[in-house]
Formats: C-alpha cells, structure tokens, sequence
C-alpha cells in the first residue's frame, strides 16, 4: 500500500497507472452513493408522510438535515483527512454511513428519520473532502486531473439528479425504507477493495489540530443555516435573530482565529483569490438550483400530474443523463475555450431551464419540465466540474483536503438551501391559495402541511368539496413553482454574470 505525499506530489508528474483509474471507480461509486443520498427521497416524500406522518417542518428537516450536518462538519473532517490520512478517514467514514442507512431504513418515526439523517451527515461529511483530496494527489497530470474530477463531478451531480430515478424504481418494487438500503453493498466494497487500490495521502506536517477552530465551524454553519431555513418556512421570529447572530458571532470569532494561527484549518488568504472564491459560489449556487427543481419537481410529477414514483423517475432521466454528459465534457470544452466562458455559458443555459419551468401547467403535459429540466443539468454539470478543478488546482497537494472541503460545503450548503428557500416560497405560495373553507378545522390544518397531505384529504371528501380542495391544492403547488422557478433564473443570471467579469482570464 502506496503513500502519496506532498512532495512527490511536487516533484514531478507521474502518468496515472490503470491501478489508480480502478482506485477511481472505488471514489466515484462513493461519491455517487453520498450525492444519491441527497435527493433519493423527493420521491419518497409521500410514502414517508402517509407512513410516519411528519408536520411540515418535520418533512423539510428529513430532507435537509443530511446536507446541514455535512455542510457544517466538512471543513472540519477536511482538515482531519489532511492529518491523519484521507483513505483512513474514506473508510471509517463508509462504516458509518452503512449503519446510519441501516438506521434509516427502518425508522419508526420522523425523530428516528431525522436522527438517521444525522448520523448518515456526520459519516458522509468523512466521505466527500477524502474522494476529492485523494484525486488531487493520486492525478498529478493537469489534463488527467480535470478528466478524473469529470467523472467525479459526473457521479455528484448526476448522483443527485439520478436519487429521484433510483427512488421510484425502489418505491415500485419496495417500501420506502429500500431507497437506505442500496447504500450497503457498496459501502462494503469500499470497504474491503479501497486499501488495495487507493493509496494513503496526507499533509507531512499538518499542525496540531484545532478543537476550538472545528467547534466554531460548527457553531456558524448549523446556526446560520437554521435561520434561514426557519425563517423561509415561518416568517421572521426574534428566536431566529438570535440564532443568527450566534452563527455571525462564531463566523467572526473563526475568523480572527484563523489569521493568528500558524496552522489554520481554512486558509483565509485563498478567497483573495477571485477564482477560487467564484469557483465556491458559482459551486453553491448551480447545486442551489439543481436541488430546488428536484425538490419541487419530482411532487409535481407525481402529485400534480399523476406520474408513478417510476414514471416520474424515468422523465428525470434525461436531465440526470444531460448532467452527467456535461460533467464528462467539459475538460474537453476547457481545451478550446476559457473556462470563466464554458462556465457562464453554462450557467445561462440553466437559467434558462429555469425560465422554461414558469410556463409548467397543471393540466400539461411533462415534455415542458424535461426540457427545463435538461437545461438545468448540463449548467449544474459543467459547474461541478469546472469549479472543484479551480478549487484544487488552486492549492499544493498537502492541503488539497482542506480546500476541497471548501468546495464541498458550498456543494452541500447548495443543495439544504436550495430545498429550504425554493422549497419554502413553494409551500409558502401553496398555503396562501390554498381553499379549505369546505373543510373541518382538523382537515384545513392537515391539508395545509404538504401538497402530499393536501391530495390525501381532498380523496377523503365528497365529490364536489373533494374537486374544489385538489384543483386549489394543484394551482397554488405550480403557482409556487412559478415564482421559485424565477428565483432560481434570476440567480443564475447573475452569477453568470460574476463569472464573465472575474473569471475572464
């Protein structure tokens, strides 16, 4: 067993063998298990409501809660990675993801759910810094280097887009509790085939390690994220100030840290840098897009239109497919042309799947969503790739653990906002228009939680109470995606807009 260290990193540029091509099959079906994870329940969500029956709040926390802890935990297990070994960490981490799936899979009440959610974003938070490291110091080749982070931008993104088909395969043939469980069989081939393929890589002279740095990054994700995602779902609240002014407090206090230590966990220096402090926003905000049109997407397909779990997969495939593609290709499209230019170019073709997305009807068809959908793909895969490249090609290969882990938070900080804010003003817009004064008091409350809910009591009613509380549930539930799906263009014109002006050169 190999180990890669800093300075044979740098002192010449090995040709990657086929053994480190198989060491990056290993990383990538690791990175397309964690990214599934992400999104593998959109599909699920009215199995899990109709079984466990979470509040509104409990439904979004089982969503996001996993990409929260990970955004949260991911500089701090970057760091840990560089010190103690990436691989090492790379298979504790699968160990414990295996039982936290195990956990989930069987869970007997949304508390159980979330806390499963919770132990699967500690263990994934081992996972995803540790796949990224280990390809910046494995490939030393710059154009062998962009093409293994294609593929492993290929098995994010489109793991992600890919959680909705493999959910509504599962939801057909099994219960809910299925879609944990594909997570095993490959968390043991990780476990019993990486030593042999991937090699050990780490910082020669990491430092001591931080307790308090890592605490504080704690104490300004969770709050922070928290407040925003409160405050989406149930208006501003003088708890949720409080909570974020803990989180800015923590920001603030971490990064005068940072500066007097000789060994910080993050190097504040490197967002001086315009390309890698655009390559980490332009990375959350193309994930923040993505994983908002999965969420309210996939209940469109089944709730509105009435698609089966599978169905609804089977029209994902095709932007799943797209992002996929574009991860591939874009170290192909960066030897012709600027990379601030593939990647803005990009960003405008999934703003415009965005735009497409506001002309969605309740009674259309889906050709219209698959459209938009493809669109919103490749702009989300031809990001994922091009910005993890910045990002690691922008530090030596000893802190390629640390920077990765940057790039790793804006990834998962992407996809808990993009389901809390999109989701949020969905469902804000779907109480608002929402008709339940043919309803009981009980019903009204119940129905109000999730279009899931909503759908479920309108078949409980007569005829005509039934039709008039479904046909309001369905146009407020588009309505919503009307204006999320402006937010989410409007958005990604802008940052496309960023990258032009800084990313020029």
């Amino acid at each position: 067993m190999s180990v890669v260290t800093a300075a044979d990193a740098q002192s010449n540029e090995r040709k990657a063998t086929r053994k480190d091509w198989l060491g990056l099959v290993v990383l990538a079906f690791a990175v397309l298990l964690i990214a599934v994870d992400g999104t593998v329940l959109d599909l699920a969500l009215p199995f899990v409501s109709a079984d466990l029956a979470p509040s509104s709040t409990e439904l979004l926390w089982i969503i996001d809660v996993y990409s929260f802890v990970l955004a949260g935990l991911l500089v701090t297990m970057g760091t840990l990675g560089d010190r103690i070994g990436r691989r090492r960490l790379l298979l504790i981490g699968a160990v414990g993801f295996g039982i936290a799936s195990v956990i989930a899979a069987w869970s007997v009440s949304p508390e159980m759910l979330i806390a499963a959610r919770v132990l699967q974003g500690i263990s994934g938070a081992t996972l995803m810094p540790a796949t990224l490291g280990l390809i910046r110091t494995i490939f030393t080749v710059p154009r062998q280097r962009t093409l293994a982070i294609g593929v492993w931008g290929a098995m994010a993104g489109g793991g992600a887009a890919a959680g909705p088909l493999v959910g509504g395969w599962l939801l057909e043939h099994f219960w809910w509790g299925s879609v944990f469980l594909i997570n095993v069989p490959i968390m043991l081939v990780l476990v019993l085939v990486g030593p042999w393929v991937i090699p050990e890589a780490k910082d020669p002279n990491p430092g001591q390690f931080d307790l308090v740095s890592a605490a504080l990054s704690i104490t300004t994700m969770v709050p922070l994220v928290y407040a925003v995602k409160e405050g989406a779902v149930h208006g501003l609240h003088w708890s949720l100030a409080v909570m974020a002014a803990i989180g800015i407090a923590s920001a603030w206090v971490f990064v005068r840290r940072q500066r007097r230590l000789s060994h910080p966990m993050i190097d504040l220096d490197l967002f001086l840098r315009p390309m890698f402090t655009t390559a980490v926003l332009t990375n959350l905000l193309s994930i923040f897009a993505l994983a908002g049109v999965l969420f309210f997407g996939s209940q469109y397909l089944q709730l509105v239109l009435g698609a089966s779990p599978l169905e609804a997969g089977l029209f994902l495939l095709p932007g799943t497919a797209m992002s996929i593609v574009a991860s591939l290709a874009a170290s192909a499209l960066v030897r012709r042309w600027q990379p601030g230019t593939v990647l803005a170019v990009g960003l405008i073709a999934a703003a415009v799947g965005a735009l497409l997305l506001i002309g969605l009807r309740v009674d259309g068809g889906p050709a219209l969503f698959v459209a938009g959908f493809v669109l919103v793909g490749f702009g989300s895969g031809v990001a994922l790739t091009l910005t993890s490249d910045l990002v690691i090609s922008s530090v030596e290969p000893a802190r390629a653990g640390a920077a990765s882990a940057v790039s790793e938070t804006g990834y998962e900080l992407g996809i808990a906002l993009g389901v809390a804010i999109l989701g949020s003003v969905v469902m804000a817009m779907f109480r608002s228009g929402l008709d339940v004064t043919a309803l009981s008091s009980g019903d009204a409350a119940a129905a109000r939680e999730t279009l899931g809910s909503a759908v479920a009591i309108a078949n409980s009613q007569p005829g005509d109470t039934a039709g008039a509380v479904l046909d309001s549930a369905h146009a407020a539930f588009v309505g919503g995606m009307h204006v999320a799906s402006g937010i989410t263009a409007v958005v990604l014109l802008a940052t496309a807009g960023l990258v032009l002006r800084l990313l020029r050169r």
